[in-house]
């Protein structure tokens, strides 16, 4: 079994427990008792009716015991495991950095879903990993100081605006759990690619925001939440932040 292939399948089954933690976080339940269980009946959910993927296809999307439909997020979930987990070993290599980033990525991918469920990031999960972050630098291919000013840049800058935009129209835009989410993240990948991330992580948003607003005839602030844009950005900034970067400047010129 080549590396690819045993990272992939390791994803989706790392993926399977983000789906426990995505579930049970915003409903401060532990996420390792009791065991894996259909959230309809609660029956306890068979080992071969938890593999990722391959059971909700089996199933047909369905609980074996009471036929409730399953959330197609929970194969997306998985999937999105998966590819991240290729993502940062093409990135990374067999390396320290491959295995930090990428349950870096696994925390931005359960904080992406909890944030369009819920509109909230738990404190834990964004003061918890920059708090984790700062204590790992060591092992991080970026300095301490790069670390520290990706912390005070994205917290201070996202707090500028938060309220910069307040005083000019007298509405809150993002939340706190914003401001702490691009924090953690500038830990990870330095004050560079925080402004990295702000910029692909407005455009992103932009692009899907004003169209999702237009049919759901909604404002652009009651649309969608932006931590999962700012996920997305710092994720696309440590895979390919270089090449986009290289590519935008080549492009303008």
């Amino acid at each position: 079994m080549t590396w690819p292939v045993l990272a992939a399948v390791l994803g989706l089954f790392i993926g399977s427990f983000l789906n426990v933690c995505i579930y049970r976080i915003p409903r401060k339940e532990s996420v390792v008792w009791p065991s894996s269980h259909c959230p309809g009946c609660g029956t306890q959910i068979r080992p071969w009716d938890n593999i990722p993927i391959l059971s909700y296809l089996f199933l047909l999307g369905r609980c074996r015991n009471c036929s409730e439909r399953i959330s197609p997020r929970y194969p997306l979930v998985e999937a999105l495991s998966a590819l991240l987990a290729l993502g940062m070993l093409y990135r990374f290599g067999l390396t320290i950095h491959f295995v930090i980033y990428y349950i870096w990525a696994c925390v931005l991918l359960i904080i992406t879903f909890i944030d369009i469920d819920y509109q909230i990031i738990p404190d834990g999960l964004s003061i918890g990993g920059a708090v984790l972050g700062l204590a790992i630098v060591y092992w991080l291919p970026l300095s301490y100081r790069d670390s520290f000013l990706g912390l005070a840049l994205g917290a201070g800058l996202l707090t500028a605006l938060i309220y910069g935009y307040y005083f000019l129209t007298g509405k809150q835009g993002m939340g706190g759990g914003d401001v702490k989410l691009l924090g953690m993240i500038g830990v990870f990948i330095g004050w560079q690619g925080v402004l990295f991330t702000i910029f692909m992580g407005s455009l992103i948003g932009t692009a899907f925001g004003l169209p999702w607003a237009f049919v759901q005839r909604k404002t652009m602030q009651a649309a969608i939440p932006f931590g999962p844009f700012l996920a997305l950005g710092g994720l696309l900034y440590v895979l390919w932040g270089e090449q986009i970067v290289s590519w935008y400047f080549g492009f303008l010129a």
